[in-house]
């Protein structure tokens, strides 16, 4: 029994990062994890390699945040990438940057952070309680009261939830934190999968294992374009990933779920202007000594893209009689631009890298990650509806969030005591 602890669920990156912001405080932490150890989701983060943050400036990096930029704010310029790096340089995690501004460990482990992130808290005296699911969440008079495991009830001085989202369950997030935070009152926001893997209509797997590079992807909703981007896509055997996929799955998901058809259009030669394509596809077709198509688009694209870029785009198998005509130029470059494929569903959250929607943040104070509605709860990381691009931009919110909740927990209760 001790009401002058911070008490927080979840011991993923920013509840491990709060209970270290609290503890450099001075205040007396308790960190309860469900899993047998901690920063489970970490570990597969940035294909094991842990992309922990970004570097670009506020300016650009809020771009990439949905759905509201502004909220993260103030918790980012208390604990910015910059701080991010510093930190993780000052516990013995070396950092290099690389391609898009993203930040990994030098070790290239992602267990290499968790581990610092582990003897910090040990550092500093946080107690760590692994295999401890938290049951309840009790309140009275607008303030939580206990918190339950199946051997011990906490009557916590401050509460932080950091639980986490739905995104990869067996890493342990399976949306506890909701359930609590619903308990107390609060809003939740309808969740879904983001930045996972869209999948086309009748997708084939020979194009598992494709990469395709620097092209350009259009996003439509019903007929509307709705979003452009640069970069790259994966072909895998749950359909379009990599980070332009990534990039437009969020809104491709959320169009899904509201019965709105989708489509991408893309353009696989960005950089090419129409009529250098043109002279392109001209000089190839005289070139060539068989009447096959396959073997013109072999110069154009990976082979195992050319049976379903000729089915998608209604080619003829054979150049037969359509040599020398300018109307088959002109279709082939339309069709090498203007790639439309159809997306009829989407992998759920046993592969998705984040969930997007949670706890309102109408009901959260900025600049606190306190709750609005519970004097003593602060709430942070992937629990609220809250999520970024892939890039190191997620783990940066988890870290500024829970850095801010974490001090400001701490400081909630140096003020209940003075």
């Amino acid at each position: 029994m001790n009401n002058s602890q911070v008490v927080i669920i979840g011991a993923g990156a920013s509840g491990m990062m709060s209970a270290i912001a609290a503890a450099q405080k001075g205040a007396s932490v308790v960190i309860l994890e469900k899993k047998e150890r901690p920063g489970r989701k970490i570990r597969i983060t940035g294909k094991g390699r842990c992309n922990i943050t970004n570097t670009k400036p506020w300016a650009h990096f809020s771009t990439h945040l949905h759905p509201n930029q502004k909220f993260l704010r103030p918790a980012f310029y208390s604990f910015s990438n910059d701080h991010t790096i510093n930190f993780f340089e000052e516990i013995g995690v070396k950092c290099v940057v690389e391609r898009g501004d993203r930040v990994f460990p030098q070790s290239g482990s992602a267990t290499t952070v968790v581990d610092a992130l582990q003897a910090k808290m040990a550092s500093l005296g946080v107690e760590q309680h692994y295999n401890t699911p938290v049951l309840k969440v009790g309140s009275s008079n607008n303030r939580v009261d206990s918190v339950v495991t199946r051997s011990h009830t906490y009557n916590p001085g401050a509460l932080i939830i950091a639980t986490g989202g739905l995104s990869y369950p067996l890493t342990g997030s399976t949306g506890d934190g909701y359930k609590f935070a619903k308990s107390l009152g609060h809003s939740i926001v309808e969740c879904c999968p983001s930045l996972t893997a869209l999948m086309p209509k009748n997708y084939s797997t020979e194009l598992e294992g494709v990469t395709l590079k620097n092209i350009e992807l259009s996003l439509f909703i019903v007929k509307d374009m709705v979003q452009l981007e640069r970069g790259d896509i994966d072909l895998t055997n749950n359909g379009i990933e990599g980070s332009l996929g990534f990039r437009v799955s969020r809104k491709a998901v959320k169009a899904l779920i509201n019965g709105n058809s989708c489509y991408l259009v893309i353009n696989l030669k960005p950089a090419v202007s129409d009529s250098n394509l043109e002279s392109r596809i001209t000089k190839e077709i005289k070139e060539l000594s068989s009447n096959s198509t396959t073997a013109l688009l072999r110069k154009f694209m990976p082979k195992q893209l050319i049976s379903t870029f000729i089915r998608d785009n209604n080619l003829p198998e054979s150049l037969s009689n359509i040599r020398e005509s300018y109307k088959f130029v002109i279709e082939l470059r339309e069709s090498l631009k203007n790639w439309k494929i159809e997306i009829v569903s989407y992998t759920s959250y046993e592969r998705a890298v984040i969930t997007a929607g949670g706890i309102s943040l109408n009901e959260v104070y900025p600049k606190t990650m306190r709750s609005r509605l519970i004097e003593n709860l602060f709430l942070s990381g992937e629990v609220l509806d809250l999520d970024g691009d892939t890039g190191g931009y997620n783990l940066q919110i988890a870290f500024s969030t829970g850095f801010r909740a974490g001090e400001e927990a701490a400081a909630y209760l140096s003020l209940k005591e003075a």
